[in-house]
């Protein structure tokens, strides 16, 4: 937790990309630095910016229940992150989030892949094509990675929908949904010995396996 902590003093002062000039405040993570399973989703929206929270708005309250009522555990015991600390908007104006561009990934993500070495996750999900793209290392689109295992490094991955496209698509009637509550099944699975993954030997191997 010490570690977690300075590390938490360091991204609160950063200032490597231009999205420091807009936010209001960093937002680090939070949850159990021991927890087995890490959500990790793109970048903060207006609420977490707001308040200093990851998925705290609505696509953070469709995550929770998935947590709490789905996979029967508090959020608490969890980890919740994003690649980027600040919220990106459209022209900086702090008005329509999107998503981090390739240079402020690249200035933010070192903070991710820190994060992900304090807490040693036994599993990653990652939310919406930008997380899985970072952390898989591909450029497929989520449909097409989602329901998929993959790898960072020796932490298998499930790449599944952002929360937030699921609302914007049909919401809590919307037939994502179940695709997403599909894919923690598979993570629930794992976490309790009833799915054996085996890595694949090279990012090569991986590519193909994830082009399937």
């Amino acid at each position: 937790m010490e570690e977690l902590e300075k590390l938490r003093k360091e991204v609160s002062a950063c200032v490597r990309c231009i999205l420091h000039t807009t936010r209001t405040q960093t937002v680090f993570g939070e949850g159990n630095p021991h927890a087995k399973v890490m959500f990790i989703g793109e970048g903060p929206g207006k609420t977490e910016d707001l308040t200093g929270r990851p998925f705290v708005g609505r696509a953070g309250e469709l995550l929770t229940r998935i947590i709490e009522r789905g996979m029967k555990i508090p959020r608490s015991e969890v980890y919740i992150a994003n690649i980027v600390k600040c919220r990106p908007t459209v022209d900086l104006a702090f008005q329509k989030d999107r998503p981090p561009t390739p240079e402020e990934v690249a200035q933010c993500s070192p903070f991710l892949e820190r994060q992900i070495q304090l807490i040693k996750p036994k599993v990653i999900v990652a939310l919406g094509g930008p997380a899985a793209k970072y952390l898989l290392k591909t450029e497929l689109g989520i449909t097409k990675l989602r329901g998929k295992w993959g790898w960072h490094g020796d932490i298998p991955v499930m790449p599944t929908y952002h929360p937030s496209y699921v609302l914007r698509n049909g919401g809590e009637e919307s037939p994502l949904k179940k695709d997403v509550w599909e894919d923690i099944k598979k993570v629930m699975a794992y976490l309790d010995g009833k799915l054996v993954l085996s890595q694949p030997r090279s990012p090569s191997q991986q590519e193909l396996w994830l082009d399937l």
